[in-house]
C-alpha cells in the first residue's frame, strides 16, 4: 500500500483546482486491489467509490448461463461507482479487478455531496461519463465489426493505458472472458502479434514491445476511444 493520496497518480483527481483537491484529500483513502477482487456485484448498492492508479477494473456483463463479457474498463483516467452521482446508487454489472494495484477509495456519501456543489469536480464526472459512454458503446460495435486479433490489439492497448507499464499480468482464460471469445481464439490472435514483434507472450504475461505497431494493428475503435477521452478529460 502506498503512503498517501497523489494527486499526479488518478488523472480524474489531477484535473482538480488544487483548493477541490485539497477538500477531498482527507476523504480519500489508499487501499490495495488484488486480482479477481469484486468491487460491486449488479444491484448492489455502492457504499464507496474507487479512483485506481496503477490498477485496471473492468466492468462485466454476466450472462444467464454465466458467461462474461467486459462492456468497460477504467485505469488511472477515472473512476468506478458513476451510479452514484447520476443518482442510481447501485451497480449495474459485476465490477472486478483484473490487474491488482493501488487505489484511493472514499465514501459514495462524501462523492455525491462534493458532485452536489457544482463545481469543477462536477463537470470532471460528467464528461468522464460521456467519455465512458463511447468507450462501451464503441466495444459493443467492434465485437460485431472487427477480427479477433484486431480486438486483441485494441484490448492490449486500452490495458496498458490503464495500468501504464507494458508488462501485463493476463492469462488466456481471463482475456477469453473479458473479450466474449475461445481461448483458443485468444491463442492464435496472440501468436500472430507475437511473430510479428508487437508482443512477447508467455503463460499468464504479455509484454507490449512495439507499441507504435500495435497500434496500427488494432481496429479503429481503440483510437476513436483514446482521442474522445483526451478532448474531454485533457
Amino acid at each position: 500500500m502506498f503512503d498517501s493520496p497523489s494527486l499526479s497518480a488518478n488523472q480524474l483527481l489531477m484535473g482538480l483546482p488544487s483548493e477541490e483537491y485539497k477538500r477531498l484529500a482527507p476523504y480519500l483513502k489508499p487501499v490495495s486491489l488484488f486480482l479477481g477482487q469484486v468491487i460491486y456485484e449488479p444491484k448492489q448498492l455502492i457504499k464507496e467509490v474507487y479512483f485506481p492508479v496503477g490498477s485496471m477494473i473492468s466492468l462485466v456483463s454476466i450472462m444467464k448461463d454465466n458467461s462474461t463479457t467486459e462492456i468497460g474498463l477504467v485505469g488511472n483516467e477515472g473512476m468506478v461507482g458513476v451510479p452514484v452521482f447520476l443518482g442510481g446508487n447501485t451497480a449495474t454489472n459485476r465490477v472486478v479487478v483484473q490487474v491488482q494495484g493501488n487505489a484511493l477509495k472514499m465514501d459514495a456519501s462524501i462523492l455525491k455531496s462534493e458532485f452536489e456543489k457544482g463545481e469543477k469536480l462536477q463537470q470532471k464526472l460528467l464528461l468522464y461519463t460521456q467519455a465512458r459512454l463511447t468507450q462501451i458503446s464503441q466495444i459493443a460495435a467492434c465485437k460485431s465489426h472487427h477480427l479477433i486479433e484486431e480486438r486483441l490489439a485494441r484490448w492490449l492497448l486500452s490495458v496498458n493505458d490503464c495500468v501504464n507499464r507494458d508488462e501485463l499480468p493476463l492469462t488466456q482464460k481471463f482475456i477469453s472472458q473479458m473479450l466474449g471469445v475461445r481461448r483458443a481464439s485468444v491463442t492464435e490472435a496472440a501468436i500472430a502479434l507475437q511473430k510479428a514483434g508487437f508482443i512477447s507472450y508467455s503463460r499468464g504475461q504479455i509484454t507490449i514491445l512495439q507499441r507504435k505497431q500495435l497500434e496500427e494493428a488494432a481496429c479503429e475503435c481503440y483510437g476513436l476511444i483514446r482521442d474522445e477521452f483526451q478532448r474531454l478529460l485533457t
